[in-house]
């Protein structure tokens, strides 16, 4: 029986979108980040909370995928935001699952675009109201047209 690697991989994504959002505001080096997260978040207990055990290679690709080609989602991005909007408007946490997801899209064939639009959702229902959560799912619909053609 082989054992699904959706939660692992839907820990990761939460767990990314946390890293990336920390990276951004606090700007440590990235190798330092992800051992943090290694080490005390990732399947940990925190606070009486028992985080899930993380795809932690999938975890890694994301938050490094990201931090790698930032310019390049975020151009990709842009391109879709109405107009009157930029990177710089959107709420930071908005911002980090917007950008997890498209760097997803861009590298990530493997995984089926239902699939990343889909667990982006669920990240942005654990942050926002259902307002926010379909400007996700717009945003990155539109992304996904522009990249997987």
């Amino acid at each position: 029986m082989t054992r699904s690697k959706a939660p692992n991989r839907s820990a990761a994504r939460l767990a990314a979108v946390q890293a990336l959002y920390q990276f951004e505001m606090e700007q440590p080096q990235l190798h330092l980040l992800l051992d943090e997260f290694h080490m005390h978040r990732l399947g940990a207990e925190i606070e009486d909370d028992q985080y899930l055990e993380a795809d932690v290679a999938f975890f890694d690709d994301v938050v490094r995928g990201v931090a790698a080609r930032r310019d390049e989602i975020d151009a990709v991005l842009t391109r879709r935001l109405a107009e009157g909007w930029s990177i710089a408007r959107l709420d930071r946490t908005m911002l980090q699952i917007l950008r997890a997801g498209a760097y997803e899209l861009m590298a990530r064939a493997d995984i089926n675009v239902g699939t990343v639009i889909g667990e982006y959702l669920d990240v942005a229902h654990a942050f926002f109201d259902a307002r926010e959560t379909k400007f996700v799912n717009g945003l990155l619909d539109a992304v996904a047209k522009d990249l997987r053609k």
